[in-house]
């Protein structure tokens, strides 16, 4: 390969990876990566049977969501 490829190549790759890091940067400052409420929710389920609870809770709500879909007036 000649010499201005390979220069090209580490020029290109060094530019892509500092605007990745850049993104990263941004995104830990204005707090993209900030997800309190699936943390504190993972907590409210610690037991079988309140996994149970919340599984029956959206099923129901899907079976609902469905009926809602097919419903249609009288004639």
């Amino acid at each position: 390969m000649d010499s201005h490829i390979i220069a090209v190549m580490i020029g290109v790759s060094t530019f892509l990876g500092a605007l990745g890091l850049g993104a990263l940067l941004w995104g830990l400052k204005t707090g993209q990566f900030d997800d309190e409420k699936k943390f504190l929710g993972a907590t409210k389920f610690d037991d079988e049977e309140a996994l149970r609870d919340a599984a029956s809770m959206q099923e129901k709500k899907e079976a609902a969501k469905k009926r809602e879909k097919t419903y249609a007036p009288p004639d």
